[in-house]
C-alpha cells in the first residue's frame, strides 16, 4: 500500500512542475484526494458494500469537485491536473499513466446496464472540458484536445480535436504531456482554405475585369481589406 501511494505522490510531481513539496502534494491536491478516497470507495463497491461506496464517492464530490463512480476502474499512475468538475461514470475503465485536465466527462449514452462509458487506454492525455461519451475506446497514447466531444472510438497514437471529434494526427510517438498549443484546429485549417480559394478567384476575376476595362468600386476595395484582415488572423494560427 505505502509503495502505491508513493507512486501517486511521484505521479504528481512528474505531471505538474507546480508541485513543490511533498506536504504542499498531501493538502493542496484535490486530484490526489479524489483518488485516494475512490480506492476506498472501489474497495467497499467490490465487497457489495454499495451503498457506502456510494457514500464515500458522494463526499468525495463535495470535498473535491471530482464525481467518480465506485465502480470505475482506474488504472497506476492516474493524474487529474486541477480536477473541478471532472466526472467518471460507473462502467468507465481507465488505463495507466492516463492525465485529465479539469472538466473533462467520461459519460454514457444509454440507460442500459451494461457497458455504458468509455475505456480510456495507456497513457492517454485529455484536455480540459473534454467529453467522452458512450462505450468507446480510446486507444493507447491518444490526445483528446481540450473542449472535444468524443463519441467514436479513437485509434492508439490519435489526437482528436472538434465538436464532434476528429483525428488530426495520427502519432507513433506517445506524449506523456498535452501541449494545447501544438493542437491543430480543423475548423480554422477549412476557413483557410475558403479564403485561399476566394483569394485566387479574385486574381482571376481582377484579371477579367482589367482585360474589359472594367474598374472594381469603393466597395469591393473595402470588402478586399477586410478579406486580408480577417486572413492574417487565421494565418497567425498556422503553426498550430
Amino acid at each position: 500500500m505505502f509503495n502505491t501511494l508513493r507512486e501517486d505522490i511521484q505521479t504528481v510531481f512528474k505531471e505538474d512542475p507546480a508541485a513543490r513539496s511533498i506536504l504542499e502534494v498531501l493538502i493542496c491536491y484535490p486530484g490526489l484526494h479524489a483518488l485516494w478516497s475512490h480506492r476506498l470507495a472501489r474497495f467497499l463497491w467490490r465487497h457489495k458494500l454499495r451503498l457506502m461506496g456510494r457514500l464515500v464517492s458522494h463526499i468525495n464530490r463535495f470535498f473535491t469537485g471530482i464525481e467518480i463512480h465506485p465502480g470505475a476502474r482506474i488504472g497506476r499512475r492516474f493524474f487529474i491536473d486541477h480536477g473541478a468538475g471532472v466526472v467518471i461514470g460507473e462502467t468507465a475503465e481507465i488505463g495507466d499513466n492516463v492525465l485529465l485536465y479539469q472538466g473533462v466527462v467520461l459519460g454514457g449514452t444509454t440507460l442500459s446496464k451494461g457497458k455504458r462509458h468509455p475505456t480510456i487506454g495507456n497513457k492517454v492525455v485529455v484536455g480540459s472540458g473534454a467529453i467522452v461519451l458512450g462505450a468507446i475506446t480510446i486507444g493507447d497514447g491518444a490526445r483528446i484536445g481540450s473542449g472535444s466531444v468524443v463519441v467514436k472510438s479513437v485509434p492508439p497514437g490519435a489526437t482528436v480535436v472538434g465538436i464532434p471529434g476528429r483525428v488530426v494526427e495520427d502519432r507513433s510517438r506517445t506524449l506523456s504531456d498535452l501541449d494545447h498549443g501544438q493542437l491543430p484546429d480543423p475548423v480554422a485549417e477549412v476557413i483557410r482554405l475558403v479564403l485561399r480559394k476566394q483569394e485566387r478567384l479574385d486574381e482571376r476575376l481582377q484579371r477579367l475585369e482589367t482585360a474589359n476595362g472594367l474598374t472594381v468600386t469603393a466597395f469591393e476595395d473595402d470588402l478586399k481589406d477586410w478579406q486580408q484582415e480577417v486572413a492574417r488572423g487565421f494565418s497567425q494560427g498556422d503553426g498550430v
